[in-house]
């Protein structure tokens, strides 16, 4: 490739001296003519010779470079064209020098450019199709105000299906529901409910901020919930239905065929197996009442009553019901929580860790203040979670257990959320598992 634009150049080159040679031969012939009429006159020689070469000169230069200079104001042209978006011409010179290779270059940038607007092109119209098609409400708006851009669920939901670009904002909002109007009000994102009669509709509104061409836009995503909570709520309703007809079968069975051998005895008058039967059934009649409880309390926890709590005095009584080992010292700052709310969690967590088949003496509670707040982590010396359990372990109703409900950890993570915290559960390195709830400071 190399010597090829090395041969290109040595034609360009090779043309313009033979140009030139050619002239500077046709001086000289003149020149000899006018020396064999005029030898006694050199001079008028000289100025003959230039009257007629210089004009030749003049011409054929000037032609020559007529056709270079149209090739690049041709160039330019082009290159014009390209800057306002339109990249459909091409160029060609028929020689075969430098030129021609420049030429070449510039085609191929015109092919790349014509290509590459296409391929956009085609994924502007791609995603212009995704945006206006997806059940998505989405407006963008100006920082001015008016909206310039909405999709077809943006239009239907706020103005009947009818064209909203150019319109301002808070004057569309003027026909819209007030539950719209006070989630926009609050800013962030969020839920809200809108109330048409007996109807309710919850929507997801989120929010961002960007410049476009140098001015301010505002994103706004509306998406409805109603449909998607109702399959939801739905769906966790059978599975509590599950779970509660699986354990009351499991408790009724064996009540109904105590209570038949029961009266069979009697019947017969063997009444010394009855006090052991009787036990039985007030024995799985207390797991059953134990088991409905918990789904009582979980259903109605009722908000937190927070109020300053000294912590080790507050883990010496927890220690009177459960066993475990602290681990290290408590912080001397009182605590801010519901204390009979944050002892019914830590019993939960505190009873799994000793229903993992830790040995008693490795669960452990630790209680340390961090900067943000409270960190609070139980540890055994289980067999841990996998990913999958990990993930699903703080789902209400999920239990591995035969006999579990599934509420231990989830009743627990709802009162860390009710305090304006949280739960996290990880692995433990050489066994075991850390279940961390993090709480606010005072």
């Amino acid at each position: 490739m190399r010597e090829r634009r090395r041969g290109l150049r040595l034609s360009l080159l090779t043309r313009w001296t033979a140009l030139i040679g050619t002239l500077l031969t046709l001086g000289m012939l003149i020149a000899l003519a006018l020396e064999h009429y005029f030898p006694k006159n050199p001079g008028l020689v000289i100025g003959v010779c230039l009257l007629c070469v210089i004009p030749l000169a003049i011409i054929t230069i000037r032609a020559e470079l007529q056709r270079m200079l149209s090739l690049f104001r041709a160039l330019t042209g082009t290159v014009t064209s390209y800057q306002d978006g339109d990249f459909s011409f091409s160029l060609h010179w028929p020689q075969n020098d430098e030129l021609s290779d420049l030429v070449a270059a510039h085609n191929a940038l015109g092919d790349v450019l014509r290509q590459q607007r296409l391929d956009l092109v085609q994924r502007e119209l791609l995603l212009d199709t995704m945006v206006q098609n997806t059940p998505v409400a989405m407006l963008l708006v100006s920082e001015s105000g008016p909206i310039v851009y909405a999709n077809i669920a943006a239009r239907q939901l706020l103005n009947d299906g009818r064209k909203l670009e150019g319109h301002r904002l808070d004057e569309i909002l003027t026909r819209v529901a007030p539950e719209l109007l006070e989630a926009l009000a609050r800013g962030g994102d969020g839920l809200f409910t809108t109330r048409d009669g007996e109807e309710e509709d919850v929507y997801h509104l989120a929010r961002r901020s960007f410049n476009l061409n140098g001015r301010k836009h505002e994103l706004l995503l509306l998406r409805q919930l109603t449909m998607e909570l109702r399959r939801q709520e739905v769906q966790t309703w059978k599975k509590v239905i599950r779970v509660i007809s699986h354990e009351l079968n499991n408790s009724l069975a064996p009540l109904t065929s105590l209570a038949h051998s029961g009266a069979e005895l009697v019947r017969r008058g063997q009444t010394e197996k009855l006090p052991q039967i009787l036990g039985t059934i007030g024995e799985r009649t207390r797991h059953l009442e134990s088991f409905i409880l918990g789904y009582a309390r979980f259903a109605k926890l009722p908000a937190p009553r927070i109020e300053a709590q000294p912590w080790q005095p507050f883990i010496e009584q927890l220690g009177e019901q459960v066993i475990f080992k602290q681990t290290g010292e408590a912080p001397p700052e009182p605590g801010a929580f519901d204390p009979a709310q944050l002892e019914q969690a830590l019993i939960n967590l505190l009873k799994n860790a000793h229903e993992s088949g830790s040995p008693a003496g490795e669960v452990s509670l630790e209680v340390r203040k961090l900067r943000e707040g409270v960190r609070i982590d139980v540890q055994d010396r289980g067999p841990g979670m996998s990913d999958a359990v990990l993930a699903n372990a703080l789902v209400p109703f999920y239990s591995t257990k035969r006999s579990g409900t599934g509420l231990g950890l989830a009743l627990a993570r709802e009162i860390a959320e009710a305090h304006g915290g949280r739960i996290t559960l990880s692995n433990r390195e050489g066994g075991g598992l850390t279940v961390t709830m993090l709480l606010p400071l005072a």
